[in-house]
């Protein structure tokens, strides 16, 4: 019998006229370099991602050992935190340049291995994507997934599934990393001979760049994205951080206000006169009017405001120690105290102080900021500042305090 099929077509389906690439900058030593930098970018940004989850949200076992100093932790990690994951935006696209040749591989699949591999390669790309495009839109505040999209769970669990990916890619490329991190002058193994090229899918020939200038421009890339934005947390490089999503200068008292009064759903008719704050759980029941508390002894800290969103900022506090309130309710110094805010409809409305922080001889019941009266927007009447904790713990509105026996 006559073959029907043409012969072209034949050709064309066991091997299709892929495009051969010829810049050494997709070779396995470009992509090593970058590689690692990335690598060491993620890595940074898993781990102080890692502090921030714990901080918020800690297991029971990790609870009581939590530190409150230094007093800047949280703002030197969460800083570092959104730096190295925004650094880590050219880093990765310069990555996907040097390997997307290896897309046109073919056979695309050669094994049950080899296509395990392709799909670790695909959660791991998947997963970095995911992570740093939501923690650039977070970190600007830019809630493009609404109300009901839950950002920290998800944000977490997708980052120990990337990880997960990245240990995998990196088992099974530890042979060609080692061959990149061969001495330079030291001949390098191409890419696997691709097709000749049909027609138009010849591509041009690029030997005209240097790995070089490829790095440098690279790392240029990623240091200027990050002295851009780190200023929100750096203030000595506030004036050239012209992309940074938050302009820590601006706000009222001097300090900028994530959550409003009236996102909060609090209005002044809320905390008028007869406002009394209620500290419970102990020997004696305390109700105290905001005049009363003024009264008691006011102690006065410098310590920063730092949210999960990388911007932090220094602020003077005075107010009330929580640990005179506390001795004044007797309630016992290993009891942890839940604070509960006037706001409704919030995620941390209301929020558990472990015990070191209620006796850190820091942590106040702040009353004023920057020398002058809280505002409602800063919260008003009275507002939780403490050591060493995520902007989000440090509630305002604070309408109750009680000992968890």
């Amino acid at each position: 019998m006559p073959n029907l099929i043409p012969k072209d077509l034949v050709s064309l389906l066991r091997r299709p006229p892929l495009p051969r690439f010829r810049s050494r900058l997709h070779d396995e030593r470009t992509a090593t370099l970058i590689g690692t930098a990335l690598g060491v970018a993620f890595a940074t940004a898993f781990l102080t991602g890692l502090v921030s989850h714990f901080l918020q949200h800690p297991p029971s076992w990790l609870a009581h050992h939590l530190p409150t100093r230094p007093y800047w932790g949280y703002r030197f990690t969460q800083g570092l935190h959104v730096a190295s994951g925004t650094a880590a935006i050219p880093l990765l696209l310069a990555k996907l340049w040097t390997v997307y040749p290896r897309l046109f591989a073919w056979p695309p699949l050669k094994s049950v291995a080899h296509a395990l591999e392709r799909l670790s390669i695909l959660v791991l790309v998947a997963g970095a994507v995911f992570e740093l495009v939501t923690g650039l839109l977070n970190s600007a505040q830019w809630y493009v997934w609404g109300n009901q999209f839950p950002f920290v769970q998800t944000h977490y669990w997708v980052a120990w599934i990337t990880v997960g990916a990245l240990v995998v890619h990196l088992g099974v490329k530890a042979p060609a990393i080692a061959r990149g991190f061969r001495r330079p002058g030291e001949e390098l193994p191409e890419l696997p001979e691709l097709p000749e090229p049909a027609g138009p899918a010849e591509l041009p020939e690029t030997h005209h760049v240097s790995r070089r200038a490829f790095i440098a421009t690279t790392a240029v890339a990623a240091g200027t994205v990050t002295v851009a934005t780190v200023g929100q947390s750096v203030g000595s490089l506030r004036s050239v951080s012209v992309l940074s999503a938050r302009d820590t200068g601006v706000g009222e008292l001097g300090v900028p206000v994530n959550r409003t009064a009236g996102q909060a759903g609090i209005t002044a008719a809320a905390v008028t006169s007869d406002w009394r704050l209620q500290v419970g759980g102990g020997a004696r029941g305390l109700s105290l009017s905001r005049q009363e508390l003024a009264a008691l002894p006011q102690t006065s800290a410098t310590l920063p405001i730092a949210c999960v969103e990388g911007w932090s900022v220094d602020a003077h506090w005075q107010g009330v120690r929580i640990s005179d309130l506390m001795d004044l309710a007797g309630i016992a110094h290993d009891a942890d105290v839940r604070v509960v805010s006037m706001e409704q409809n919030g995620a941390y409305a209301v929020m558990v102080m472990e015990r070191q922080y209620v006796r850190d001889p820091a942590a106040l019941l702040a009353l004023r900021l920057n020398g002058r009266t809280l505002t409602l927007d800063h919260g008003y009447p009275a507002r939780i500042i403490v050591p060493n904790r995520p902007g989000v713990l440090q509630t305002k509105w604070v309408q109750r305090m009680e000992a968890i026996v």
